[in-house]
């Protein structure tokens, strides 16, 4: 649900006359009201259990959907950014959350994987709904697509009541654990994961924000096509998704880290100069390979400080947000000025960072 700002990004630039920066800053808006309450969210979860705090989520991203669906100007568009950040704020540390201790031990990356899949399948799924629904019908239409937070709401209390029932009382027992690095060590650990989110979640920030005007600027396709481009982007990051927290299971997950950021170089590098046709196979495995480093990221982390699942998720979900709001609005604002296809080959060496994932332990 929260993909179809983002998937309205063309039709909001040309009924409310935005500039890129404008448009940038409509994700830093909800990127940064995401990113700041998910490490508080977290925190606060883990001392005190909020079981049906899901609920409280989608509640604020129906309000948020329903103001854009009725947003009258540039500020009533920048209002519903900031509720539905609020929204994913509180959603994402509780149901990564829920997520872990549905799991067994060896199958942790597996279960991270899957709460994430859900939220990449609705971003895939966004371009097509804006394509089949939004784009033919109008800008009201978006209100139709806030009904689903509605309903989901008493599925986010039953869940909520599962989990109060039987995981609250066993959470305190197993979780009480000691990390085996000093402070130091950790420290160092911490910030070589967030170089690596840095690079990932600035090159993603790049590509779903502005890949639809990429394509209609450096091949004269229409926004119809570049819609579906998008979705094979990110329909590529779901699959991969899915896939980089099982493999980390089996294979490590200082393995998928860097093979997932490092790897895609030659990708990234080549992208702004081959051919539409080969830019779709190009986005597809830069998507998919991006995407499987999340996963093994989290729960890399949560490993490394037993006992603050909450903490560590919001922590790095708001980071994660928190770098794509601000990449969002400077790329926006540098694409005004340089253009889109120049911001594009700048971006390409970002992947380069992923070398510091040697240095993992």
């Amino acid at each position: 649900m929260q993909s179809i700002m983002i998937a309205v990004y063309p039709m909001l630039k040309n009924d409310f006359s935005l500039t890129f920066a404008q448009i940038g800053l409509i994700t830093f808006v909800y990127q940064l009201s995401a990113s700041i309450l998910q490490p508080i969210v977290g925190l606060y979860t883990d001392k005190k259990d909020k079981p049906y705090s899901i609920a409280y989520s989608m509640l604020f991203t129906f309000i948020g959907l329903c103001i854009l669906a009725f947003a009258i100007n540039y500020y009533w568009i920048l209002l519903s950014a900031v509720l539905i950040g609020i929204g994913s704020s509180i959603f994402h540390p509780e149901a990564s959350r829920i997520a872990r201790l549905s799991a067994s031990k060896e199958k942790y990356g597996l279960a991270q994987s899957i709460f994430q899949i859900g939220g990449n399948f609705g971003s895939a799924v966004g371009p097509l709904v804006a394509v089949w629904l939004i784009l033919p019908n109008g800008q009201h239409t978006i209100f139709y697509i806030s009904l689903l937070a509605l309903l989901s709401i008493p599925i986010a209390i039953y869940i909520g009541s599962w989990y109060k029932k039987y995981h609250i009382n066993s959470t305190k027992k197993n979780e009480i654990q000691k990390s085996i690095f000093t402070k130091r060590r950790i420290g160092l650990i911490l910030s070589i994961l967030l170089i690596l989110i840095f690079s990932k979640f600035v090159y993603m920030s790049g590509i779903s924000n502005y890949l639809m005007f990429y394509l209609t600027h450096q091949y004269q396709i229409s926004e119809e096509i570049a819609q579906y481009h998008l979705f094979y982007f990110l329909i590529s990051v779901a699959f991969g998704t899915i896939m980089g927290g099982p493999l980390g299971d089996k294979i490590g997950r200082k393995s998928i880290i860097f093979a997932s950021i490092f790897g895609i170089i030659p990708f990234t590098l080549a992208l702004p100069y081959v051919s539409i046709e080969l830019s779709i196979v190009f986005l597809s495995i830069i998507g998919f390979m991006l995407a499987s480093a999340f996963p093994a990221i989290v729960v890399y982390a949560q490993e490394l400080i037993p006992g603050k699942v909450g903490t560590i998720s919001g922590l790095f979900f708001g980071i994660a947000f928190g770098l794509a709001g601000i990449a969002s609005a400077v790329l926006g604002y540098f694409i005004d000025i340089y253009g889109v296809v120049t911001i594009y080959k700048v971006c390409s060496y970002l992947p380069i960072l992923g070398v510091f994932a040697f240095f993992l332990p």
